[in-house]
């Protein structure tokens, strides 16, 4: 077999394509490299590959929930809305109504508080609301504040609160009071929001063969994972090569973490998935889609994740990625719900039938004022990805946009909750590089006698928002 010059071309950036007749074309070359089987008895060879797995590849995550946007510099700087409204917690003494120990209802940190004198709050105390008033606020601190209740001379005086000091209490702001003739408020409340950063991460991967194997040509009929047929000649393990490398984008944007080493200095600064946004960020929450719940308390249970969902942005549209015990669990909860041909409660976002009991899986439904959308997804139940760890029964991921401020554009943009961004110039496109080096197939690189494909691409993934997902772990 002759090689040429346009060899090195059709390899370096797509999958092999079967052909449909036995032809050595440039894009259908198979590798038998490590295959032994097809050397020695290749007279005796079956022809048709067998897919023992199934299509292998668990990518295809992303495609559906997000988009990917180019960028320029080592790093991505977004600005996130803060609450409108003016809540937090705090330590009160009773008796002279003094809080301090402020804290932000969503980080549980230490935070100086926006709360002015003359507003008027909600307040709880073990269990005990009330009103108050707040006599001194931010203009004398801004990490404590002091409040007189309505209907009492003294906090400690409302039944069911004692004089005990340092009492967890839970504030908000709902307006404000002045008396005749006094003068207007004088501090102004600002907008608050937060700044979030992340970084791209570089991923490379390589195919190598040796110049005496691409000089036999042998057949293998294969089914692709994009569903194509065809024959293709040896030099397979290429097309699993990019194959592996596509699913590894997807993968390390769901599992990337940032590094907290700094004493070695060969480990990478790493970047921040979606798994790890979720957990510094988001909603997790912990054994749910417990089978062994009675069926009694699976409805209540699931209710309490809309409770979460209300304190956030409440985003009517969410979609489900489970896996296969999750999904099952909600499909046994719905069908219990709508048990029975005749009477039963017909749930979802479809038209329900009695012909539809035969079908036991739900794939959207419709819970108070939210809609879910459900789906398997394959990482989880693939052994040799998350299926064989476990820990993660799955994700839930709100539909459509955020308006975030741009910090290169300087204004307000609306952009996908996840988004991938990847480094690109003119000079050079970094979202999936490939080259080839060697000796073989026209590459005249180094003098080694084997060919060599090359994989790069350096990006990272945005989670916007990550309040409103979930993550669902065992």
């Amino acid at each position: 077999m002759a090689t040429n010059a346009a060899f090195a071309g059709p390899l370096a950036g797509s999958i092999l394509t079967p052909s449909a007749s036995k032809m050595t074309t440039l894009g259908s070359y198979l590798d038998i490299q490590n295959d032994g089987w097809a050397k020695q008895y290749l007279p005796e060879l079956y022809e048709s590959e067998v897919q023992r797995y199934g299509n292998r590849t668990i990518s295809g995550f992303l495609s559906q929930i997000s988009a990917e946007m180019p960028m320029s510099s080592d790093q991505v700087i977004w600005s996130e809305q803060g609450r409108l409204h003016l809540s937090y917690n705090g330590q009160i003494n009773p008796v002279t109504g003094a809080i301090d120990t402020i804290t932000g209802i969503d980080s549980g940190a230490a935070e100086t508080h926006a709360i002015r004198k003359g507003a008027t709050l909600v307040c709880e105390v073990n269990s005990i609301v009330f009103k108050a008033f707040v006599k001194v606020g931010v203009e004398t601190a801004n990490n404590a504040l002091t409040i007189k209740p309505y209907g009492a001379e003294n906090v400690d005086d409302l039944a069911g609160i004692a004089t005990t000091d340092n009492q967890v209490i839970k504030f908000f702001v709902y307006g404000s009071e002045f008396k005749k003739g006094t003068a207007s408020m004088t501090e102004s409340v600002e907008p608050g929001f937060k700044t979030f950063t992340n970084k791209p991460m570089i991923i490379k991967d390589h195919f190598e063969i040796n110049g005496s194997d691409t000089a036999q040509i042998g057949w293998v009929q294969v089914s692709g994972e994009g569903g194509e047929s065809g024959y293709l000649w040896y030099l397979k393990s290429s097309a699993d090569t990019k194959a592996r490398f596509d699913d590894y984008l997807e993968m390390i944007a769901i599992e990337s973490e940032k590094s907290d080493s700094t004493a070695d200095s060969d480990i990478p600064e790493g970047s921040e998935g979606l798994l790890a946004a979720i957990g510094s960020r988001g909603i997790v929450a912990t054994n749910q889609f417990d089978s062994a719940t009675p069926a009694a308390d699976k409805l209540p249970e699931f209710d309490l994740l809309l409770k979460e969902l209300d304190k956030q942005g409440a985003i009517e549209e969410n979609m489900l990625f489970l896996d296969r015990d999750a999904n099952l669990y909600i499909d046994d909860l719905l069908a219990g719900l709508s048990s029975g041909a005749q009477g039963g409660t017909a749930y979802g976002v479809f038209n329900n039938s009695e012909d539809m009991a035969l079908n036991l899986g739900f794939t959207g439904f419709r819970r108070g004022s939210y809609d879910f959308y459900k789906t398997d997804w394959k990482y989880l139940n693939d052994k040799s990805t998350r299926g064989s760890v476990g820990s993660l029964k799955g994700l839930l991921v709100p539909a459509g946009t955020s308006s975030v401020y741009d910090q290169n554009l300087g204004s307000n943009v609306r952009r996908p909750f996840l988004h991938v961004r990847y480094r690109a110039s003119q000079a050079d496109d970094r979202k999936l590089k490939s080259w080839v080096t060697g000796s073989v197939g026209g590459a005249s690189t180094i003098g080694d006698d084997k060919m060599e494909i090359h994989y790069l691409s350096e990006r990272c993934l945005v989670v916007q928002a990550a309040n409103n997902f979930m993550r669902f772990d065992s």
